[in-house]
């Protein structure tokens, strides 16, 4: 006897994974040392307050309870020494000892940074980075074509050349002959050198909105995304206010703005003059802004500053500078974390200099914009 088998849905209530209270602590104290520069105390007093208010805790388990697990885990260390270690990078916890963070914390921040916004990108569908260039490499692209002199051996299909064989010789008599094999084919893998560019004047933090954060997550993901996936690709960050410098990548979690007007002349300067030492042929700019240029520094040393409007004085030397990296095979691309129209318009004509591209974007669509266009410029380049 037949039976009828009702099918369908059953909806019920989302249940969130089970969390250790160490697992919920390090989640939100992740955020909240990124949001302070490293500052460890800051992060921790901040965390004190979000758990009176939310009661992220328990008796059983405190947050001094949290601070210790994390000196067991490497996450944190302290210092004891006379003069608390070198004086930027931890706080004296008045105890005496100086807690920082570790370098495999520093790693961790990166990869969180990574997974919040790469992740993005991977979620919203195939088919962004393809690419018609085929040739050495090993990520293999589905394709197969006949086998031709200097080919990898490794990369020959079995399958389809036999299949060749026993077509062309048949069963009775077989033989397996070069015109047999068959190659799948493999994407053309290049080397790309990029310099990010990031803003650290003192707009980077006015009118109540924090946009130094979105950007200093945007070089840490991009930094763990080149570091692991494109080992062979070279990434520098500099960052420029009155003038500007080289930072490291393990420095990006302590990245601070400044008082300072944004000398954008400098910064482009000094990222070419560090392209020019790289071997690579693919070389790029990215710059992340969301002020206008204010300030050059004078062959005698000294500023020449005006933060009123455009000064066309100023403007000249970006626009000169967009060219010389067009000659130097060099594009920029510019994410403008600004709306104002003269400012979007200055951007505008700078990046036609330049002949790079711009995206005038807010805070949240930062970081997808920038992998996207990273992997985009890494491979329509290949010539």
């Amino acid at each position: 006897m037949a039976m009828n088998v009702r099918k369908g849905y059953r909806f019920q209530k989302y249940e969130a994974p089970e969390q250790s209270i160490f697992e919920r602590l390090f989640d939100v104290f992740q955020e909240l040392i990124t949001h302070t520069s490293g500052d460890f105390d800051e992060a921790i007093d901040w965390l004190r307050e979000l758990d009176k208010e939310y009661e992220l805790t328990t008796e059983d388990y405190t947050i001094d309870d949290f601070i210790e697990e994390l000196k067991q885990k490497g996450y944190i260390r302290e210092e004891f020494e006379d003069g608390g270690g070198d004086g930027e990078k931890g706080t004296d916890n008045g105890d005496g000892g100086n807690i920082s963070i570790t370098a495999k914390m520093e790693r961790i921040i990166r990869q969180r940074a990574l997974d919040q916004i790469f992740g993005k990108l991977k979620r919203s569908g195939a088919g962004n980075h393809k690419t018609g260039k085929s040739g050495q490499g090993d990520e293999h692209t589905g394709d197969f074509r006949e086998y031709r002199y200097g080919d990898g051996l490794d990369n020959i299909s079995m399958t389809e050349s036999l299949k060749n064989a026993q077509i062309n010789h048949g069963i009775g008599s077989f033989q397996l002959s070069e015109e047999d094999l068959v190659v799948e084919d493999t994407q053309y893998k290049a080397q790309m050198s990029t310099v990010l560019m990031i803003d650290i004047s003192h707009s980077m933090i006015l009118y109540g909105e924090d946009r130094i954060t979105p950007a200093k997550k945007v070089a840490m993901a991009l930094a763990e995304l080149i570091t692991t996936r494109y080992p062979k690709d070279t990434l520098d960050i500099l960052v420029f206010g009155n003038d500007a410098w080289p930072i490291p990548i393990k420095d990006l979690p302590y990245l601070k703005v400044g008082p300072y007007h944004t000398n954008t002349v400098a910064g482009l300067q000094l990222a070419m003059d560090m392209l020019r030492r790289k071997r690579n042929t693919n070389k790029q700019i990215f710059m992340i802004t969301d002020g206008k240029p204010s300030c050059l520094r004078m062959p005698d040393g000294t500023y020449y500053k005006n933060s009123v409007g455009l000064d066309d004085f100023i403007v000249e030397k970006c626009y000169n500078k967009a060219r010389e990296a067009r000659k130097l095979h060099i594009p920029i691309t510019t994410f403008m974390i600004a709306q104002d129209p003269y400012l979007m318009q200055f951007i505008r004509h700078f990046t036609e200099a330049n002949k790079g591209k711009a995206f005038f974007t807010g805070l949240k669509g930062l970081g997808e914009m920038i992998f996207e266009d990273y992997e985009a410029n890494r491979k329509k380049r290949l010539k």
